[in-house]
C-alpha cells in the first residue's frame, strides 16, 4: 500500500480493507487470525473472484444458448 490516496486525492477504493489489514496484522500475535482480510484486501485490488464468477455465468449462458435453451427474461434484454 503506497500512500492511501486515489488519482484524486481521495482515499483509493481499497485503503479502507488495507486498514482493516493492517490493523488485524497490527495487534495479533497470529497472522493467520488476518487471512480473511487479507483476502478482502486482494479481492479489492484483483477482483479475482468477481471474475471468476463473471466467467463461470458467462460459460453457464453459452452453454444454454448452445442447447437452444434461451433462459433470460425479455425484459433484461432491454
Amino acid at each position: 500500500m503506497a500512500s492511501g490516496f486515489g488519482l484524486t486525492g481521495a482515499p483509493g477504493r481499497c485503503y479502507p480493507s488495507w486498514m482493516d489489514f493492517s490493523k488485524c496484522i497490527e495487534t495479533t500475535d497470529d497472522p493467520r487470525k488476518c487471512f480473511a482480510y487479507r483476502e478482502d484486501y486482494l479481492e479489492c485490488l484483483h477482483h479475482r473472484k468477481e471474475f471468476a464468477r463473471l466467467n463461470q455465468i458467462y460459460r453457464e449462458r453459452q452453454k444454454q444458448l448452445a442447447a437452444g435453451v434461451d433462459v433470460l427474461k425479455e425484459e433484461y434484454r432491454k
